[in-house]
């Protein structure tokens, strides 16, 4: 195989796994749309998923002409969109006194959105806009093809990271406001439910 189509196949590989990264970020945040009940398996999972893809992905970080203003640029997008999630996202002990999280429509916007940025960029650069992306890089000095891969990467793993830190602030604040401890409560109610039962 030569280098040419050693690059494209490298190129199918890492769209096929950005696609399947935002499906999946995509369904975890719909799955919070009904309501979800809170634990530590729920807060990381995203953290997981991205970190799963990362760790197949990202092997450097670009740093000559603009390459790193790109990546900082995209991972700062995506903590800010993370911190709308968290800041929407409301977390509340049922009847019960199990702890559930709830994403608004707003939390569940700003999700989307971060998720779709990135879904129609790679579906624009591997279906007729790769030539253009190739003239933008030049213009605005991002030297490394590579650098788009590490900032799309970096924008999904702030956007986790800010969301699944924000959730886990408010889950802490509303025990203390309960009176009983969250992880104790969420631990207790596993045993009795299952970590995955939904709220209608």
């Amino acid at each position: 195989m030569d280098a040419t189509k050693a690059q494209d196949l490298d190129t199918e590989l890492m769209t096929l796994s950005d696609y399947i990264l935002d499906l999946a970020l995509i369904g975890l945040v719909l799955f919070q749309i009904r309501g979800r009940k809170i634990s530590v398996a729920t807060v990381l999972l995203p953290l997981v998923v991205v970190a799963v893809v990362a760790s197949q992905y990202l092997k450097s970080i670009p740093t000559s002409g603009n390459d790193l203003l790109l990546i900082v640029g995209c991972a700062t997008v995506g903590a800010l969109l993370g911190g709308v999630c968290a800041l929407y996202t409301t977390v509340r002990p049922n009847e019960n006194g199990v702890f559930i999280s709830k994403a608004g429509a707003v939390a569940a916007l700003a999700w989307v959105a971060g998720c779709g940025l990135r879904f129609a960029f790679q579906f624009y650069a591997t279906h007729g806009g790769g030539a253009a992306i190739g003239r933008f890089s030049i213009e605005h000095h991002i030297t490394a093809a590579t650098a788009w891969t590490a900032a799309l990467l970096l924008m999904a793993i702030a956007e986790a990271l800010t969301r699944s830190l924000g959730v886990a602030a408010r889950w802490y604040l509303a025990q203390g406001r309960s009176g009983q401890p969250a992880l104790q409560t969420a631990t207790a109610a596993d045993g009795q439910y299952g970590w995955s039962e939904h709220v209608g």
